[in-house]
């Protein structure tokens, strides 16, 4: 079951004043898969204080949940000549979103990227198998510049893949001869187009890269160690205005930082409670600046304010819609379209984020 914590003290509060659930949800029955057959009941909506609510969209793994439900004479087709391939998500890890709505998920359980297009009923997936010296091995971190061109990252090969919109293949960066990487771990990844740079995190460096477009190294953010600025495993990347917001793993927070890579804020401590952290993974910012946070070991999302201070969260061990196991990735897009990447229960779910600055721009989108 979907579960809330009170904020508490000042600052934007988000308050629970109550949740809406149809009769007799509160059996665990109720939130029970059958992946056989799509199970039809409404999952309880998270209302929150000031007309604030995350609502769950909808849930998705397969090419076929992009296209419109198959007829009659399609399914008497499939009795002839066999049902079509189907692709699914495998282990998936990280998703992005680009300026057409699609859905970018990279999985290194199919060594390939999915481009879920809902508009259109479209599917493609990316593969670099077998090529060589530029061979994708094990695809990580997925970021877009405006263009919608798709940079990923693969831990395994050392790499940054980058694809145009269509998924064709341009160029590997940090390419070296051999075919090695330059990277030993590259995990997250972030483009700022305006100042035409490339952020990259090394996790096994204990550095983020600042690149320019071509992949030549301009600098490098922090060092191994525990203090403000330094990092112990980074993984995920978030650009966020002037701040680069980085997942300090194994020191269990999030830093933030700005683009010379002095020190702002940091969220988190290890622990047992919630708003303390102890795998911590995907990251993303909505439009109030919230910064919402996903423990992978919990299989919850937490959520918080620049202070620090834990507003909700929500999710919790299962594999039932709202539920988790293992979550990784996190995306936000611009109208707080919340994608999780559920990793072990190879899918993604998607939550709607109604909050007062959408309601300011005339109301709720």
């Amino acid at each position: 079951m979907v579960q809330l914590l009170l904020s508490a003290k000042h600052g934007t509060r988000l308050a629970l004043t109550g949740l809406l659930m149809l009769a007799g949800v509160f059996s665990s029955d109720v939130f029970a898969r059958d992946k056989s057959k799509p199970t039809e009941f409404q999952v309880p909506e998270l209302l929150l204080d000031g007309g604030r609510k995350l609502t769950f969209e909808r849930s998705f793994s397969a090419d076929r949940d992009v296209k419109t439900k198959r007829g009659f004479w399609t399914k008497a087709f499939d009795l002839v000549v066999g049902k079509p391939d189907l692709h699914f998500l495998v282990r998936p890890y990280s998703v992005a979103s680009d300026s057409r709505g699609r859905v970018i998920v990279t999985d290194p359980g199919a060594v390939g990227v999915h481009i879920f297009d809902f508009a259109d009923q479209k599917y493609k997936f990316i593969s670099r198998r077998d090529k060589g010296k530029n061979s994708m091995l094990a695809p990580q971190c997925v970021a877009l510049d405006d263009q919608d061109n798709i940079y990923v990252t693969d831990s395994e090969s050392g790499k940054i893949f980058v694809f145009d919109a269509d998924g064709k293949f341009k160029r590997a960066i940090g390419a070296l001869k051999g075919g090695e990487g330059f990277f030993k771990r590259p995990t997250g990844i972030a483009i700022d187009t305006t100042e035409q740079r490339i952020y990259v995190s090394d996790t096994l460096r204990n550095k983020v890269f600042v690149l320019d477009m071509q992949g030549s190294v301009l600098k490098t953010i922090g060092q191994n160690g525990t203090s403000a600025g330094e990092f112990n495993f980074p993984t995920e990347l978030r650009l966020d205005g002037k701040d680069l917001v980085v997942v300090d793993a194994m020191n269990f927070r999030v830093q933030a930082l700005d683009r010379s890579g002095q020190f702002e804020y940091a969220v988190g401590k290890i622990g047992d409670e919630m708003g303390t952290m102890f795998r911590p993974k995907g990251i993303g910012i909505d439009s109030e600046d919230h910064l919402y946070i996903v423990d992978g070991l919990r299989g919850i999302v937490q959520v918080f304010n620049r202070e620090g201070q834990l507003l909700y969260y929500f999710g919790q061990k299962g594999t039932g819609f709202g539920e988790f196991r293992l979550p990784t990735g996190l995306f936000i897009d611009k109208n707080d379209h919340v994608f999780v990447v559920d990793s072990y229960n190879g899918r993604v779910q998607e939550f709607q984020y109604h909050g007062l600055k959408q309601q300011a721009k005339g109301g709720i989108q």
